[in-house]
Order: C-alpha cells, then structure tokens, then sequence
C-alpha cells in the first residue's frame, strides 16, 4: 500500500484512475502501455468488490454487437495480460448442457450464425467436456474462444504487474472532490491531465444525474461455493438452459422465445429471479455456483435463505445428487441500467466516467477502457 507524504506534493500524472477494479485496472494497463503516468486511486485496501465476486468467466462468444466488439478486444488482452502478469487463463471455452428439446433449438440456431466458434456436442460429448453425467442431458455446444480466470487471485496478480509497469497505487483513500484535473482524497490532493472515474454501480456518489438519466441501478447477485460432488473436474465453464435466456447471442434467436415459455411453465421460479444457472471450477477445485439477479437503485440489506436453497436445490438436480456441501457464499453487486450495456460519458472537461452496467465486466472492460481512452481521452495521450 502506499500513501503520499503529507509535507512532498505528488507528482502529476497523464491521468488518475479512480477504482481499482477491473475497469479501473484495464484503464490503467492500456495507459501505462502507450507510455502514460498513471495514478490508480482506491478506497479499499485492496480489490474487494464484483471484479473478485465472480466466475472469473471471460464470455465472448455468448454477447452480440458492441459487448461482442469489446470482448473480442478483452480476449486478447486477458492473454497478453495474463502472459505478463503470470496469470492462468484458461483456454478450455465453455460447455453448454442442453436438457429439452428447446433448449437444443436455440443452440442450433445460435450455432448456425456463428459458424466455427461454436461446435454442437451429442450428450456423450458434453458429458465428458463438463466432466459428470447430467441427469435428462440430450445434447450441448461447446464455445472454445470463451476464456476463465480465477478472480481473486487474477485480479491481484494484475495490481502487481502495474506496480511493475510503474504505476502508482493509492489504497486506502476515499474520494472527496473530483473536478477537471484535480482530484482530492482523504488523504491528499492530485493533479492530473485526465481523470477515468471508474467506480461501477457508485456512479451515482458522484455524479447523480449522469446516473439518473443513464438509469443507473444496483444488481444484487447470490453466488455460493460448493464441493464438487464426488470431486469431478471440469475444464471449461458450464452454461445450462437458463443461460441462453442471459446473453444476447442467445436470447435474440427465434427458438429463445419458445424456451422462455417453457421456463415459465416447468420453473417460473428462475425466470422470477433472473437466474443464470452456471458454474466454474476454482483451482482448487470447489465449484462457483449462481447465481439471481435483483435490481434496485438502493438494494435492500436483508439476505433471503430461499435464494440460496434455490440455486441449490436446482444443482442438485443438475448433479443428480442429494446433497451439497456449501464453503462460502456471498453477495456481488454492480451495476445496471437500461439504457446500454456500457455507461461511457465526459460530464466535465477532463473527466471520463466509464462503468460495465451488464454484469460482463471481466468480459469486456479491456475492450471498454481502450474505447474510452481512445475517445475520451486528450488525444496526445491516445495513440
């Protein structure tokens, strides 16, 4: 952690970073990587919120127009990344479990656009590719170009690798006043040719009726850790049904409209709760299960067990099982608005806000971040 000396002013910087998430984090790699200073601002510690809450699932095939264009960057840059970092990205995709014939239909139309980035799979195959035999499976596709981190540990692995690059982390520091270059924190004051307010959901501490006309609103999410249930293994990340009513790719096809009716009809519940029921395996080796999504501009504190019995109890269907061992659970929150998947604006000369407000941060703030600093950003720091 480092802290400015009270009585020696920081140097200026090309730009401030305020939030080290994973937005944040991806303004600061491509900015130190065109040669800028950088000065990454954080309240916490450390990195505590979504960009460590999550599947570490890096969804490209799954998104369509813009997110499509901004993961397709991310990719790439989560291997260069990780390559530099000493990150584990994974290559293995992701397998989807298709159990109804419905379910199958939106898979072969999905897969009849996209060509080569997705493979369909008889039962046999998917079985094997998701590494345990799900109870009614009847096929599945696999999407190779789909990518997994493990975020705890990638997300301070990339800290250290911008430490390395030279930029100048400030933990610990809330921010109090934010104008066209300057900036003051709890403990000290900057100055800056241009500021990335980087803080997710919390756009709205900040700049309210950017917030409000963008209709910027807090997404609450249940996820749990679990064992795996007789220590199975799974390489790739695993979508079931209700996935394909998630990601545009898939929920934009004719047979998507059929399968959210059948939904309705055998599980409201997980339509109710907007539950996307999937999982990723950490390295060692318990598995991220979720997860529901509840929306609300100031979410509520209470917490409720059915949640949580919801998404087991459908897992255990899933595993053909009795019973879960559960090792953690949690609450992520980020942002959402209905109004674009991407919240990218300049509400002062010299400020740029940028917030994933679609739940795909992992999935596209490289791709994101590069946009904002080629757009919003003077352009001698741009190229």
């Amino acid at each position: 952690m480092t802290h400015p000396d009270s009585t020696v002013a920081p140097p200026h910087a090309d730009l401030v970073v305020i939030g080290a998430g994973i937005v944040g984090l991806a303004h600061a790699w491509h900015a130190v990587h065109r040669g800028m200073s950088v000065r990454v601002i954080e309240r916490d510690e450390r990195p505590v919120g979504a960009s460590i809450r999550n599947f570490g699932h890096i969804c490209t095939t799954a998104q369509a127009g813009i997110i499509l264009d901004y993961a397709l960057t991310a990719r790439e840059v989560w291997l260069q990344a990780g390559a530099e970092a000493g990150i584990p990205v994974r290559t293995d995709g992701t397998v989807v479990l298709a159990r109804t014939a419905a379910e199958v239909e939106v898979l072969e139309e999905f897969a009849a656009e996209r060509g080569d980035t997705v493979r369909m799979l008889d039962a046999a195959e998917a079985a094997r590719l998701a590494g345990f035999e799900a109870p009614g499976l009847v096929a599945g596709a696999h999407l190779p170009m789909d990518l997994r981190v493990d975020s705890p540990s990638a997300i301070p692995a990339l800290v250290r690798r911008l430490l390395e690059l030279g930029v100048d982390f400030r933990f610990g520091e809330n921010l109090l006043e934010l104008t066209a270059g300057f900036v003051r924190t709890s403990r000290g004051e900057y100055t800056a040719d241009s500021v990335v307010l980087a803080v997710g959901h919390d756009v709205d501490r900040h700049y309210p009726e950017l917030a409000e006309q963008a209709g910027v609103q807090r997404c609450r999410l249940r996820m749990l850790e679990i064992d795996a249930p007789g220590g199975f293994s799974t390489a790739p990340g695993v979508f079931t049904g209700t996935s394909l009513l998630r990601y545009e790719a898939f929920s934009s096809t004719a047979a998507a409209a059929r399968l959210r009716a059948e939904l309705m009809q055998a599980a409201p519940e997980l339509v109710e709760n907007t539950v996307n029921l999937m999982f990723t395996q950490r390295p060692d080796g318990r598995l991220v299960i979720g997860d529901t999504h509840h929306y609300a501009t100031t979410l509520t504190p209470f917490e409720e067990e059915d949640l949580d019995e919801l998404l087991l109890a459908h897992f255990r269907r899933l595993f053909g099982v009795g019973e879960l061992r559960v090792r953690r659970r949690w609450r992520g929150v980020y942002a959402s608005a209905p109004t674009g998947p991407f919240l990218m604006a300049s509400p002062e000369q010299g400020v740029a806000v940028a917030s994933v407000t679609s739940g795909v941060g992992m999935t596209t703030a490289f791709g994101l971040a590069r946009a904002v600093l080629d757009e919003l950003v003077p352009a001698r720091h741009a190229g």
